[in-house]
């Protein structure tokens, strides 16, 4: 099992920080809808009632929040945001998958333990409660619920905490272009593996009631 990276506590992350006339460069309004979103579970509400984003695009949390829609790495990063505005660090963990779409977890730790928030319109890939002591515990959640149109189990690794204060050169919370280099970082870190090469080779495909049970929600494109 990694040795999990320190993180800054959050007394090192100050919510009104600023880059520009606002905390962060966001609009006053964007900034008031952040601040109201102040617990996990609020977060992941809102990001579940915005419409699933089928474009290629990596757009800002700003530009998200005009746009009124997102996919998964903008569902991640607006999360991130929002953690960030109540006092986290923004933290984002890739999931790695083979035959399938990689996912983008944000990260945030309540007494000690990890927990996720994610948009994806798979029912088991979303929200995760504060409950787990690594980031392999968490990481291991998604697995069953991970799978594609095949119904075959695809996750296969996860990544070290990306920290998104690294990007705030790139403003990858306001940006107006797309924030590609979050995808660039993400993709760059170092990933764990979570099952050996050959148990993954023997895994049976998921039966038919755990697959119509995590497509709710789920839309074709």
């Amino acid at each position: 099992m990694p040795a999990q990276p320190k993180q800054p506590s959050k007394s090192q992350i100050r919510p009104a920080q600023t880059f520009g006339l606002s905390p962060f460069g966001l609009q006053p309004k964007d900034l008031r809808t952040l601040r109201s979103l102040n617990t996990p579970a609020k977060i992941q509400r809102f990001l579940d009632a915005l419409p699933y984003q089928y474009a290629n695009t990596a757009w800002s949390p700003q530009r998200a929040l005009r746009e009124r829609k997102g996919h998964c790495l903008e569902g991640a990063l607006l999360a991130a945001a929002t953690l960030r505005i109540q006092g986290h660090p923004p933290l984002l963990m890739d999931l790695e998958a083979i035959h399938d779409d990689d996912h983008v977890i944000a990260l945030y730790r309540e007494r000690g333990l990890w927990g996720g928030i994610a948009k994806s319109n798979f029912a088991g890939l979303r929200f995760r409660a504060p409950i787990y002591r690594t980031l392999r515990e968490l990481a291991l959640s998604y697995f069953e619920n991970y799978y594609n149109l095949r119904g075959e189990r695809t996750l296969r690794s996860y990544s070290v905490p990306v920290n998104l204060a690294r990007l705030d050169s790139r403003h990858w919370m306001t940006s107006e272009e797309d924030v590609w280099c979050v995808a660039e970082l993400l993709i760059a870190a170092r990933h764990y593996t979570l099952i050996p090469a050959k148990v993954a080779r023997a895994l049976p495909r998921l039966d038919r009631r755990s697959f119509e049970a995590g497509m709710h929600g789920w839309t074709s494109h």
